[in-house]
């Protein structure tokens, strides 16, 4: 399987080879300089070539890129292990086919699990003094309705009721060398462990016949639930009480059977491979479990193969949701190593395949780009889980179905987001960012999106939400105001892009200063050609050593529609955590001070540029202010063409 540089693609849902064509236009602020004008005539000679340009070298994939989520399937087994499989499915229990004529097992584990994941220290801290802290918010203990009368934001339900905090507070106990919880460290937050959940097992003494009866009987928080019971069990099995472990296992077996029956109405595919991960745990460590462990291995890697592109990204396109999933697996893959069993080699495949698009999305500093919903998780939180899985592998540069294209040029890093949104059904926090993109210089970001939409309800305010997930709260283009894609309630999306075309290609040329090379990405989305009669068309071109980003935004007329009235834009860039701006005297241009010292210059070709207000999702999650530059104004629905320039200076 090879990859050729310098050919066209379509994203999942546009079936068209080619690609439209478009020549970037210089900016008439500044004479281009000879490297400038070599790099548009190169363009030009590209554009008179016939399918694009023949391509410069070409390359074997990484073995990551060859897999296919068609090769993935239930683990091999005999025929008797199906009939166990049906039969458990059936609803026969698993104490009647484990052992038929033999008293059924009292609830018991039958090992103990390492922790794979660390918390958050401060987290656990938090919890010790009687608070939770979920992405900035303290919230006490005491106040919490665990019942789920009184409805909290969804982060910190699932904060609560998915027992994620267990890690923290483990985290938060003394630790040995090892960096696990020792005899004294586990004495120090056991009884915080054991009187949070039983606050919880009070409120919810009986699991409702089928999801939705309030958050806690999500398939989601469930699955999350008694996954992190099984690994966590140390730290609510080991008091004095008797009775209250007898109780605790009585849980956890309850929540197991609950899983059994309601797995498959998950709120989403996401949800669904959550509970199916708790399912597969629980048969691994609860006594009688090799027919719920069958059983669940099976439906685990179907949801699987359902949820995840052929790429390894998830089908929401959210980090976020990249890193639930890969983070379920991880801690079943270490139930499974505290059982001496081998993960059915499915498993180990998909971990591999979910590695190299999450590492796509990572910044020079490690962190990631805030896009669906996602803000820019820390570059601490990303390397422990990827070191978790054990998998080794480089990012992918140009993922089709995952559909963000990455450049690292020199010591800079862009992400452009050149794929249509998440399909309802997928998407928890859909956002409209198509074309969007996000640069970042030595670790400093310089171009950013808002981000944090998933993380609304602790500081982030919940009534932000929805402005978060709307195409102006990205660096893109926006027209009258309107997003490329409806942004519905609760996290949906609407009508908008449907079809995105992408093309990248190498560009090399020769200048007074001697050889230059550059990325060249070029895209286009119909999100606003059914309300506008436009096609909304973005040019990339980011020089080889990262000093020089060159862009140009087209709008170009479809139909009828496309040839009368005017239309306001406002082209969006969104900046980094503290950079200083300031406007120069034409107000066609813009200065960043960086926080490093370096100096970058922004300049228009045309149009006036305005500074304003915006807002950041940092890497816990919480608002950050920071500034946005603005090119806006009226173009007329025949189309026209917007070019900008990004440069370091000295």
């Amino acid at each position: 399987m090879w990859e050729v540089e310098g050919t066209s693609g379509a994203s999942p849902s546009g079936s068209r080879e080619g690609t439209a064509r478009s020549r970037a236009i210089p900016l008439t602020s500044a004479q281009p300089s000879h490297e400038e004008t070599a790099l548009l005539a190169d363009e030009r000679q590209s554009d008179e070539r016939q399918n694009g340009a023949r391509p410069r070298d070409a390359r074997l994939i990484e073995p990551s890129r060859a897999l296919a989520l068609a090769d993935f399937g239930p683990p091999k087994v005999g025929a008797g292990e199906r009939l166990i499989r049906m039969a458990y499915r059936m609803g026969v229990s698993g104490g009647m086919l484990a052992a038929p004529f033999r008293k059924p097992a009292r609830p018991r584990l039958l090992a103990a699990v390492a922790n794979p994941l660390p918390g958050d220290r401060t987290s656990g801290m938090a919890l010790r003094s009687g608070h939770f802290l979920v992405h900035g918010l303290r919230l006490p203990i005491m106040q919490v309705d665990f019942a789920g009368v009184a409805r909290l934001a969804p982060p910190v339900e699932q904060a609560v009721h998915g027992f994620g905090w267990l890690a923290d507070l483990e985290a938060a106990g003394q630790v040995d060398r090892a960096g696990q919880v020792d005899r004294d460290g586990r004495d120090q937050v056991t009884p915080v462990a054991e009187r949070i959940l039983g606050a919880w097992m009070l409120a919810n003494p009986k699991a409702p016949s089928r999801p939705g009866k309030g958050p806690a009987w999500s398939v989601d928080n469930a699955g999350n639930r008694l996954l992190n019971w099984l690994v966590h069990a140390p730290l609510i099995l080991s008091g004095p009480d008797r009775a209250q472990r007898e109780r605790i296992m009585e849980a956890i077996e309850g929540t197991a059977r609950w899983l059994d029956r309601n797995v498959g109405r998950g709120e989403d595919l996401l949800a669904q491979v959550i509970g199916w991960t708790g399912i597969v745990a629980a048969g691994l460590l609860l006594p009688d479990g090799r027919p719920r462990r069958l059983y669940g291995e099976s439906g685990l890697i179907a949801a699987l193969g359902e949820l995840l592109g052929d790429d390894g990204g998830v089908m929401s396109r959210s980090p976020l949701g990249q890193m639930e999933a890969m983070s379920a697996l991880v801690r079943l893959t270490a139930c499974y190593r505290a059982t001496r069993r081998e993960p059915p080699r499915a498993l180990e495949s998909i971990l591999q395949l979910m590695v190299p698009p999450l590492l796509a999305l990572a910044h020079g500093d490690g962190s990631l780009g805030s896009w669906q919903g996602s803000w820019a998780v820390s570059a601490d939180a990303v390397s422990r889980l990827v070191a978790a899985t054990g998998v080794r592998t480089r990012p992918l540069r140009d993922v089709r179905q995952w559909g963000y294209q990455r450049v690292s040029a020199g010591k800079s890093m862009m992400q452009f987001d050149a794929a249509p949104p998440p399909l309802a059904r997928h998407a928890r926090t859909g956002s409209a960012s198509t074309l969007a993109f996000e640069l970042s210089h030595a670790g400093q970001r310089i171009i950013v999106n808002c981000g944090g939409a998933a993380a609304a309800g602790g500081l982030m305010p919940v009534r932000l939400e929805q402005g978060l997930r709307a195409t102006a709260a990205h660096s893109t283009l926006v027209l009258d105001d309107a997003n490329s894609t409806a942004v519905l309630i609760n996290g949906a999306l609407g009508n908008g892009v449907g079809e995105v075309e992408v093309d990248r290609r190498t560009l090399e040329g020769e200048g007074t200063a001697g050889s230059w090379g550059a990325t060249r990405l070029e895209a286009s989305h119909d999100g606003y050609s059914t309300r506008y009669g436009l096609i909304h068309r973005r040019i990339l071109i980011l020089r080889d050593d990262g000093t020089e980003l060159r862009g140009e935004d087209l709008l170009v007329p479809q139909g009828r529609k496309g040839k009368r009235g005017m239309v306001g834009y406002a082209i969006r860039f969104h900046l980094g955590p503290g950079i200083d701006v300031g406007l120069s005297q034409d107000k066609q241009g813009v200065g960043l001070a960086l926080p490093d010292g370096s100096y970058w210059q922004f300049r228009v070709g045309s149009g006036e540029i305005g500074i304003e207000e915006s807002i950041w999702c940092d890497g816990q999650g919480r608002p950050v202010p920071v500034q946005q530059i603005v090119i806006q104004g009226m173009v007329s629905r025949g189309g026209g063409n917007f070019a900008w320039l990004l440069k370091k200076m000295g």
